[in-house]
Order: C-alpha cells, then structure tokens, then sequence
C-alpha cells in the first residue's frame, strides 16, 4: 500500500492556483444554486443531522477540513466547539460570516500538526480527500487527533456509479473538476480508513442527480425521477442509496480502540 501511496504523490499535484473564490464560482458550484431550498442547502442541513446522529456523547470540538463557505459549522456551531481549515483565505473570510462562533485557519489538510491527539471528537471531509496528494496520509492525522470512538464523516466521487457509462467522463461533475486529482473507487476508501484504525458504519451513495444521462428525454424529467431517492433520503436523514446509485459516496465511519479491531 505504501508503494501506491508514493507513486500517486509523484503524479500528482495539488493545483493550488485553483483554489479562492473563483474556485466557487467554477465547476460544479457554477452549475447549482446555494440559496435556500438549494441541493447545496439540503445537503448541508443532511450532513449536520448524521453528524449529530453518530457524533460520540458529550460534546466537544469539531474539525471539517476544506470547510468551503463556512455553512456547516454555521449549523452545528451551537452543538459543538467548531474549528474550520481551508486552503483558501477567502473560505476562512465566508466562515466567519456564516459561522461567526467557528475557528478558522488558512492551512493544508496535507498536515494537521498543529491540533493535538484526541483534540476533536468528529472530523468532517466533505468533497476534501479527492483533492489531496496523500489522503491516506491525512486519514492516518484524522485518526490521531480523534478521540477514542469519535466520528470521521466523508463525502468524495465515486467513480464508478451505475450511469456514469452514460457520461462523458472528462465533463461530467467528477471529471470536469481539474482539482480532483485523487477520485477513488469505494474500496480503496475502506481500506485507507481500515488499515487506520477505523470502523466503517455506513457507506453509501447520494444519488443520480447528475443529469442528463439520456438524450431524448428533457433533462429534468430526468431530474424528477433519477433525483427521488436523494429527496427520500435527505429528507428522511436514512443512508438507504446503495453506492452505485451514488454520483458521491459517503462514508460514515468510527476511531476504534486497536484491541478491539485486532479481535473483530
């Protein structure tokens, strides 16, 4: 595994130059609106009731890496100690206006030296890994500075959903992003977070929302249909999709003692 970890990092680099706001007003975020009742508006109240759901009792700090414009801990700033970290100045600047209570640093995920062992007890990654040279690496920091049965909640492309032989695989919303430079099937997922020490409770997909696959049928007919299970499931806060009706996967996993992964 370290010999695929080190010829991934020779080939590939993290285009830094891409990051700032034009990052979010480029790509995918140009293609969806933000405001209420967005996809965008949902997904974050979604990701903010699993995090409440699985976070470990008792409170404490939250950390989300590559926190974007700051809506996330804006949700949960009154739930737990939130602390913020992107690349982009101009992600710190939208965090203090959409999360005023939250921390934030200008730093890489690249290295988490800066925060303590057990410091945090929950992680947040959404749409973050696929940008990183080395995310095993990172997963490894996660995992340091979790607390014992804290929580690491991902979201990451999934390369290998059920329509994308549909697609265009250079313009579609995985692959017209310049700055995915470390897209991963699912099982290369479980392993990284396996071989660092955590237990996977639930991996699954966000739905087929990447319309149109189909020609001849109107782009939100098909939206109408192929988006019914994102909508059951948001609204719901279920992980029923399976992963290959997943244009992202998700991956909610759990730091576990090494006694008790050892005699699983």
């Amino acid at each position: 595994m370290s010999e695929q970890k080190s010829t991934t990092n020779a080939v590939k680099e993290v285009p830094v130059h891409e990051y700032g706001q034009h990052y979010f007003e480029s790509y995918n975020y140009a293609d969806r609106p933000l405001g209420r009742f967005s996809m965008y508006w949902f997904a974050r109240r979604y990701y903010a009731a699993l995090v409440r759901r699985y976070a470990p009792p008792g409170g404490g700090k939250l950390l989300e890496m590559g926190c974007g414009l700051g809506h996330l801990l804006g949700l949960l700033e009154d739930d737990l100690a939130c602390v913020g970290i992107d690349i982009a100045e101009y992600s710190i600047e939208q965090l203090h206006v959409n999360a005023p209570k939250a921390q934030g640093y200008v730093m890489d995920a690249d290295d988490l030296s800066r925060f303590g062992d057990g410091e945090f007890s929950v992680v947040v990654a959404l749409h973050l890994v696929e940008h990183l040279a080395d995310p095993a690496g990172t997963i490894a920091q996660v995992n340091r500075i979790l607390r014992q049965d804290g929580l690491f909640l991902f979201a990451t492309p999934n390369p290998g959903y059920s329509l994308r032989r549909f697609k265009d695989p250079q313009t579609d919303a995985i692959g017209k992003d310049p700055t995915h430079i470390n897209v991963q099937p699912p099982d290369q997922w479980r392993a990284w977070c396996a071989e660092n020490n955590f237990q996977m409770l639930q991996h699954f997909g966000d739905g087929l929302w990447d319309v149109p696959y189909f020609p001849v049928i109107p782009k939100m007919a098909q939206f109408a249909v192929l988006g019914i299970p994102s909508l059951a499931q948001v609204v719901t806060r279920t992980t029923m999709i399976p992963l290959s009706m997943g244009v992202n996967q998700v991956g909610i996993a759990r730091k576990v003692a090494e006694t008790r992964r050892s005699s699983a």
